[in-house]
């Protein structure tokens, strides 16, 4: 799995500069970058957010609220959120596909091909509620886990869009192509696994040259699973810092909110 998602990422690096696409993003940025984390992972308490704070920028955080850390380390959780990070919805219980390759470590009682619509959409309508609970608000985006759509074979998606500002649910390879073209509900990602800092650095310069935006979703920060360096995505963190007249970093539903008034 960790070599098919970095050969994804690095495909990014080799497209070549297109075109700018005329997009007027806030304050005359060049480009938008969503840095996001799935799967509410201790890593992402422990090192991630810390360099967020540490260099003034905001992520996005889908939960899996079944997760270890929602229990033990609530508070930090909420903590999170009170600096302005945004914390999103990544189901209950993280259900993929078990009949899908390298699956075998989803539990045959999780199994979103056993799942029906109606019952996942109970359970994420339920984790907005949790989610609610933890900060308050209302507003919300979703990850799909594993990028799978299917629900007892049947498209989940269309059930509970109308719970969110948008959703992230396919893997992508770089910068968005086309703004005019983006579907808000199906928003590709990248998934970097053992990147350097310059190769990360790359993608975000692609999608400057494009004039569009790129959406990022990490997993594990310096430890845990699918996991990207500390000092990598700590040089991705600070370069954008340095330079946020041309990118602009928000969150995921800050950047979408403003993507679909426009």
């Amino acid at each position: 799995m960790k070599t098919c998602w970095t050969l994804l990422a690095l495909a990014a690096v080799s497209t070549g500069a297109a075109a700018a696409e005329t997009f007027h993003w806030p304050n005359g940025a060049k480009a938008a970058v969503s840095l996001a984390y799935d799967d509410a992972a201790d890593s992402q308490l422990d090192h991630a957010i810390p360099t967020l704070n540490k260099y003034g920028v905001k992520g996005t955080f889908y939960l899996t609220l079944s997760s270890p850390t929602i229990d033990k380390r609530l508070p930090e959780w909420r903590a999170a959120a009170q600096a302005g990070h945004e914390l999103a919805n990544h189901t209950l219980f993280h259900q993929c596909r078990r009949s899908q390759p390298e699956r075998s470590w989803v539990e045959p009682h999780r199994d979103l091909d056993t799942t029906s619509v109606a019952q996942l959409k109970d359970q994420v309508t339920l984790a907005n509620t949790m989610l609610h609970a933890i900060d308050g608000r209302r507003e919300r985006t979703f990850t799909a886990p594993c990028g799978d759509l299917l629900a007892s074979g049947q498209n989940y998606l269309p059930a509970v869009q109308n719970e969110f500002v948008a959703i992230k649910a396919s893997i992508g390879r770089g910068a968005v192509p086309s703004m005019a073209a983006l579907d808000p509900y199906l928003v590709p990602v990248v998934i970097p696994v053992g990147l350097t800092g310059q190769q990360l650095i790359a993608m975000v310069k692609e999608a400057a040259d494009k004039g569009t935006m790129i959406s990022f979703t990490f997993h594990g920060i310096g430890g845990d699973h699918l996991a990207n360096s500390s000092a990598a995505h700590e040089e991705l963190v600070k370069y954008l810092a340095e330079n946020r007249k041309v990118y602009w970093t928000d969150t995921f539903l800050n950047i979408m909110k403003y993507a679909k008034s426009r």
